[in-house]
C-alpha cells in the first residue's frame, strides 16, 4: 500500500506551469498597475513645473472655477498639456505596434519610416512659401505632409510583383525620409527666419498643448484607434508569414492597407499636434511585448496606456531636471529611446550571426 508520501504520487515536472486564468489574472493586474502609475503620472504632470502647486492648489481648481491665482492659472495651463501627453503617447504606442506588425520589423516605427520627415518638409515649405505662423495652420499642414509621404512609402513599396513586402517598404522609407531631410535642409540653410519659426516645432514637446488645437483632430484619432483594435487580432496571422496568412482566409492586402491607414492617421495626427516625437513608437511596443507576449491585441492594448505613461512621465521629467526652463519631451524620449534602438539593432545582427 502507497502512503501519502509516496513519491511515485509526486508528478515530476520543472516547474509549475500557470493556467490561462492566472495568465488573464496577471494580465488584468498588469494592467490596473499601469491605470495607477498613468494616474500618478497625470497628478505629478499637474503639480509640477517652473511653479510647482500642492495637492490642495489641485483640488481647489477643480472645485473652485472662479480661482484666479498663480497657482490656478498654471494649473490650467498643464491640464491639456497632460491630456495632450496621454493621446499623443497612445497614438505613437498604437502607430509603433501596428507597423512593426504590418512589416514584421522590430525596427519599424513612424519616425524612421519617414513620416516624421514629411510633417518637417510640409512646416518648412508652408513658413518659406506660404508666410503660415500659426500652430492652427501647422497643424494641417503637418497632417497632410505625414499623410502624403506615408502614401509615397506604402506606392514605392509595392513596385514590383511580390507587392508591398517588408522589406521594399522598410527601404522605401528610409530612402524618403532621406530625400525630405534633405530637402528640408536645403529650403531652411539660407533663410534664417524660418529657421527661427521651424526650430520650436522641430524639437517636439507638449508645451502648445491646448483644446482648440486638438478638438479638430480628434475624429482622426478616434479612427485611427478604431482600425488598429480591428487590425490587432488580423496582425497575428500576418506574423505566421503571407503564404499561411493567406491559407488561413487572411486578406493580406486588406489587412496591410487598414493597419497602414491606422497608424498613418495616429502617427501623422500626433506629429501635427506636437511636433516630430520619436522612439516612442519604438520602445513602447517591445516593452508591450515582453510583458504580454506576442498576440498583437494584448500588445495593442498595452501600447495604449504605456505610450501615455513613458509620454507624461518623460514630460514632468524635462519640467524638473532643469527647472524653470523645461526640457522639451522630445528630447527626453530620444534620450531614452536611443540606447534601447542601439541594443535592438546589435541584439537583431547577433541573431543573424
Amino acid at each position: 500500500m502507497r502512503s501519502f508520501n509516496d513519491s511515485r504520487d509526486v508528478p515530476r515536472s520543472k516547474g509549475h506551469t500557470p493556467s490561462a486564468g492566472e495568465h488573464a489574472y496577471r494580465r488584468a493586474a498588469f494592467h490596473a498597475l499601469l491605470i495607477v502609475a498613468i494616474i500618478a503620472a497625470c497628478a505629478l504632470s499637474v503639480m509640477f513645473g517652473a511653479r510647482p502647486v500642492g495637492l490642495d492648489d489641485v483640488i481647489r481648481a477643480f472645485s473652485d472655477a472662479s480661482a484666479d491665482d498663480i497657482a490656478a492659472e498654471a494649473i490650467q495651463l498643464r491640464v491639456p498639456r497632460t491630456i495632450l501627453g496621454l493621446l499623443v503617447g497612445a497614438a505613437l504606442g498604437v502607430a509603433g505596434a501596428l507597423m512593426q506588425g504590418v512589416m514584421r520589423n522590430p525596427l519599424a516605427d513612424p519616425s524612421i519610416l519617414g513620416l516624421n520627415s514629411g510633417a518637417a518638409f510640409a512646416i518648412v515649405c508652408s513658413i518659406a512659401f506660404a508666410g503660415l505662423s500659426t500652430p492652427r495652420q501647422y497643424i494641417w499642414v503637418a497632417l497632410l505632409g505625414a499623410s502624403l509621404t506615408a502614401v509615397l512609402v506604402w506606392l514605392v513599396g509595392s513596385v514590383g510583383r511580390s507587392g508591398p513586402t517588408p522589406l521594399k517598404l522598410t527601404l522605401a522609407g528610409a530612402v524618403i525620409s532621406s530625400a525630405l531631410a534633405s530637402l528640408t535642409s536645403a529650403i531652411l540653410l539660407p533663410r534664417v527666419d524660418v529657421i527661427s519659426t521651424y526650430r520650436f516645432w522641430q524639437v517636439g514637446g507638449l508645451s502648445g498643448g491646448r483644446f482648440e488645437l486638438m478638438a479638430p483632430i480628434l475624429p482622426l484619432f478616434a479612427i485611427g484607434f478604431i482600425l488598429a483594435l480591428w487590425s490587432a487580432r488580423h496582425l497575428n496571422a500576418l506574423a505566421l508569414g503571407d503564404q499561411l496568412a493567406a491559407g488561413l482566409g487572411v486578406s493580406m492586402t486588406r489587412v496591410r492597407v487598414l493597419a497602414w491607414a491606422a497608424a498613418v492617421l495616429l502617427s501623422a495626427s500626433s506629429t501635427a499636434l506636437a511636433g516630430p516625437i520619436g522612439f516612442v513608437g519604438l520602445v513602447v511596443p517591445h516593452a508591450a511585448r515582453l510583458v504580454v507576449g506576442p498576440d498583437y491585441r494584448r500588445i495593442i492594448t498595452a501600447s495604449m496606456l504605456m505610450g501615455p505613461l513613458l509620454m507624461v512621465a518623460a514630460d514632468v521629467i524635462g519640467r524638473v531636471v532643469t527647472r524653470p526652463d523645461d526640457v522639451e519631451v522630445g528630447i527626453v524620449t530620444a534620450l531614452i529611446g536611443a540606447p534601447v534602438f542601439v541594443m535592438l539593432v546589435r541584439g537583431s545582427k547577433v541573431r543573424e550571426v
